[in-house]
């Protein structure tokens, strides 16, 4: 399988180093594009042996899969770039621009090429990321060569397109709201006389540690947050103290704010 990454910017190179370090695909099978030249140099660094270029042409002519990475202004650009040489019978494009819909792509590609829309977050450098993903014009079959492309980078899951917007505030920006908790959490720490570095430590390791207890028992969070809440405990004072400034309110707003 033979792909090509349109964007080398901050979502494009983590995409690459998942790829790469997850051995999903060999660094060989990889053509990373970008018209600066210091992004490509930072792909290089990943492993030499992954093609860099800076002609869009050259990356889409012998790709299986076709990954658009850049800014969602540029889409049309970059479509109107490649169009000439993306053959529908046997390649597929997925691209990762926040807001940019299935008809915008079609316009550009024409009618019933194999589209796929993918939200992943930052994590997927790290094989660790939430991968969402919808799907046009494609076959059973290639969905789930998609999927499981992605699945070797953390966890994938096939929604509709009208959810992509949901997704992106959950799993793409709730990379950045989660680590604003970590940040609020070692403050709090540091206040309580912890060291930043162990406490950025210890508020991470729990994280984690709550993540797992969620993915692994497949449990409601308060059936895991009962197990932990004492009558009269430190726990409970310390949630209503958050609930009393608004925290879950306040993280339900974020989320909706960009719908």
């Amino acid at each position: 399988m033979q792909i090509a990454i349109i964007g080398a910017g901050n979502i494009g190179l983590a995409i690459t180093r998942g790829l790469v370090q997850s051995r999903a695909i060999s660094a060989n099978d990889l053509f990373v594009v970008d018209v600066k030249e210091d992004c490509l140099s930072s792909i290089k660094k990943i492993n030499p042996a992954i093609k860099t270029t800076t002609n869009s042409i050259d990356a889409v002519s012998n790709a299986d899969i076709i990954i658009l990475s850049v800014k969602p202004w540029l889409i049309d650009e970059v479509l109107d770039s490649i169009k000439i040489v993306f053959d529908k019978k046997k390649q597929m494009l997925l691209s990762v621009a926040a807001g940019v819909c299935f008809d915008t792509l079609e316009k550009s590609l024409g009618e019933k090429s194999p589209l796929f829309r993918i939200m992943p977050n930052t994590a997927i450098s790290i094989g660790e990321s939430m991968t969402l993903i919808s799907a046009k014009n494609t076959t059973e079959k290639q969905e789930n060569e998609v999927l499981a492309l992605f699945a070797k980078l953390g966890k994938a899951f096939l929604i509709k397109e009208e959810q992509m917007t949901a997704a992106t505030s959950v799993a793409s920006c709730g990379i950045a709201y989660a680590l604003r908790y970590l940040r609020a959490a070692a403050e709090g720490a540091v206040e309580l006389g912890i060291h930043p570095s162990l406490a950025h430590e210890i508020v991470a390791q729990t994280m984690r540690g709550a993540a797992e207890l969620i993915l692994q028992n497949n449990n409601h969070p308060e059936i895991e947050i009962d197990k932990v809440t004492t009558p009269g405990g430190w726990t409970i004072k310390g949630l209503n103290a958050m609930e009393k400034n608004g925290f879950t309110k306040s993280v339900i707003a974020g989320l909706i704010a960009n719908s």
